[in-house]
């Protein structure tokens, strides 16, 4: 049951190319999100231009699942989805909003111990302190980490989780400093919270390997990505006050 069934909760993953786990996925945050929000409450996967077959897969689940919100659109990457998910989901009159991804490198069994405190803070962040996921992906949060102390001048326990609970009105606010398509939406939205003094806490999570498909960052890529996020970084850096 809610703890308040006036409570809207909205829960955001995106999706590309994930049919081998995207129904398990569903059905559990699905489940997850029965238990925790209100009845206007709503499970959103953004299919972000898949090629293979995760969008017929969530179609033929939307009777299954009621909640189940699918909104199809043309590929734009990670961090433009989810934008766009958070963007929808205060439209959409959320209190809170939640974001992971569709790999099953998450716990939908650990929701529980960001939702009963929600009250208490703005965001409730995972942290990932054992990590499933690969050298690269390690060494990629390393550099983000280093290089928002050097733009920004804030330390951020883990910038880029994909594991957040945030309450309304602060999603609304670090949006208005988000760029549409920015590369790294959630890191540089860590960085507000903290550039905002809003109070944020970090919860030790579980991350699994990659259940199925490809990861798509390789030692090759760290390079590029951290220069891309520097660039990125520093051109919000120069429009804040």
């Amino acid at each position: 049951m809610a703890l308040d069934a006036r409570e809207t909760l909205y829960m955001v993953i995106p999706a590309y190319n994930e049919e081998a786990t995207i129904a398990v996925v569903a059905r559990e945050w699905h489940a997850v999100l029965v238990q925790h929000g209100g009845p206007d409450s709503r499970l959103m996967i953004l299919d972000d231009g898949s090629k293979d077959q995760t969008a017929s897969i969530l179609s033929g689940l939307q009777d299954e699942l009621p909640q189940l919100l699918v909104i199809k659109k043309a590929n734009s990457g990670h961090g433009a989805t989810i934008r766009m998910g958070y963007d929808l989901a205060l439209e959409h009159g959320a209190d809170y909003v939640f974001q992971t991804d569709s790999d099953g490198q998450t716990e939908p069994g650990e929701f529980s111990c960001l939702w009963r405190e929600r009250e208490h803070f703005a965001a409730l962040i995972g942290h990932r302190v054992h990590r499933g996921d690969g050298l690269p992906r390690v060494l990629v949060a390393f550099v983000l980490k280093t290089l928002i102390l050097l733009v920004f001048g804030v330390s951020v326990t883990d910038a880029n989780t994909p594991f957040r609970l945030i309450r309304r009105d602060a999603l609304k606010t670090c949006l208005e400093s988000i760029p549409e398509g920015f590369f790294l939406t959630n890191a540089l939205m860590s960085v507000l919270l903290a550039r905002h003094q809003l109070p944020v806490r970090y919860v030790p999570i579980t991350f699994h390997p990659r259940q199925a498909g490809k990861n798509s960052i390789r030692l090759s890529k760290i390079f590029p990505i951290g220069w891309r996020a520097l660039r990125e970084f520093w051109q919000v850096r120069r429009s804040l006050r």
